[in-house]
């Protein structure tokens, strides 16, 4: 039990402190530490953590080699500004990523947030064509500022009141759950892109000014969906076709989350420019902008600026978390223990009839539930989520109704966590629809 009582009197009045939009949001876990894949709250109590801090602490929170880059980096230099002064992490982190990276995809702008990413992934993709125009896709979300606000559409109470004053078009989402039985996914899939954008060519917004698609490959707050390759290559082939930019939001997908280094590689798709946060650097706060160094000069100078992205602590810890991430085999396990989560998870389907549907690609998994009675599944799932969090798990939720459990432990975990997580799941979902 923590034993400083000033630090458990403001956990109870946070909301006192914190903007509704940080103090609201579930569960509030008062927590004094991290490490590996748990938290450890100021209960005493240990909780494993299929979170990772929203696919932000791939290799585990707090872990060794990164804790100790940070400290490392601290005892020499704090802050940039990056184009003020030049440091050695930068540099060096933007040289390791191009070796993870798919070609040609080899020059970085450095950001905090994946937000930032998103920004400039579309104002670089804006002045490289001198065309004004963003193709988004429904149900992605690519963050709240206002220009990845005008390209998310995830859920309409992010941009109520804040309707952005530029025009963006949208085209659906593939969803595999709606492609008719007898059909290919792919074959389904990339007609019906084709078809829609055709359409959307023809009647609202020339080709030859759209500037950009993007996409999140795997739609991630919008209810882990993971679409078909042959949709994404099919939308590859459009944007060739009229010379639009590809741009792919990886800030979720990123750093082998999907059981490789990135989803362009899982899916045999290499966009134009690519967002990349989360992950990134274990915790700390980092993004980048990545294109090829030709796409990129067409950025001037001026266009774009930052204060504090590249910041040398967080490239520090970036490099330790890149050393690790290739060290301790992660991307292997992540596609080892992912099937094996995944398929636990198709046998307690079959065993809940709660339980809509499972899918998953690596260590991204969503449990879309349903709900059995009059109760709505958004309530139903904060019910499955707060029963998980008393017995020990903390899992998180997704989807326009709130209707998905996402799953996405650090990549460090075992098999035998994935066990205790997922007979805790097991235990509350029997106890609640008994």
């Amino acid at each position: 039990m923590h034993q400083d009582q000033s630090w458990v009197k403001l956990t109870e009045s946070i909301g006192d402190y914190l903007a509704p939009g940080m103090a609201k949001d579930h569960p509030n876990l008062p927590v004094e530490k991290a490490e590996g894949c748990y938290y450890y709250g100021i209960d005493g109590e240990k909780y494993l953590d299929f979170t990772s801090g929203i696919a932000v602490e791939n290799v585990g929170h707090r872990h060794p080699k990164v804790v100790q880059a940070i400290k490392d980096s601290a005892d020499h230099l704090v802050h940039g500004p990056s184009g003020v002064i030049i440091y050695e992490p930068i540099l060096k982190l933007a040289e390791q990523l191009q070796s993870v990276l798919p070609e040609p995809l080899d020059n970085f702008f450095f950001g905090n947030s994946g937000t930032e990413a998103i920004e400039g992934a579309i104002k670089l993709a804006k002045h490289a064509t001198e065309r004004p125009y963003v193709i988004s896709f429904t149900g992605c979300f690519h963050g709240r500022t206002v220009g990845a606000l005008s390209v998310s559409t995830s859920n309409s109470k992010y941009r109520k009141f804040l309707q952005p004053s530029w025009l963006t078009y949208q085209l659906p989402y593939a969803d595999p759950s709606s492609c008719p039985v007898d059909e290919d996914p792919d074959v389904y899939f990339a007609n019906q892109l084709e078809e829609a954008a055709e359409s959307l060519f023809n009647h609202q917004v020339e080709a030859e000014e759209v500037a950009c698609m993007i996409v999140e490959p795997v739609l991630g707050e919008g209810g882990y969906v993971i679409p078909p390759k042959g949709w994404l290559q099919k939308m590859r082939e459009i944007c060739d076709r009229h010379g639009i930019l590809l741009i792919f939001d990886e800030v979720q997908t990123g750093f082998g989350r999907t059981g490789e280094w990135f989803a362009a590689q899982t899916f045999g798709v290499t966009p134009d420019i690519m967002a990349i946060a989360k992950g990134i650097a274990a915790g700390m706060p980092l993004s980048a902008t990545v294109a090829s160094k030709e796409l990129m000069s067409k950025w001037p100078l001026g266009s774009h600026a930052t204060t504090f992205g590249g910041n040398p602590i967080a490239c520090a810890a970036s490099i330790a978390s890149l050393d690790v991430i290739k060290n301790e085999n992660l991307i292997e396990n992540t596609k080892d223990v992912g099937q094996y989560a995944f398929e636990r998870l198709q046998k307690l389907a079959e065993k809940h009839g709660v339980i809509k549907d499972v899918r998953g690609v690596g260590l991204m998994i969503g449990i879309e539930m349903q709900s059995l009675g009059e109760q709505e599944v958004g309530d139903l799932v904060m019910d499955i989520l707060n029963s998980c969090l008393q017995k020990g798990v903390l899992y998180y939720l997704c989807g326009q109704k709130g209707q998905v459990i996402r799953m996405i432990p650090p990549l460090v975990v075992t098999k035998e966590e994935i066990d205790f997580g997922l007979n805790v799941l097991d235990e509350v979902l029997t106890e609640l629809t008994k």
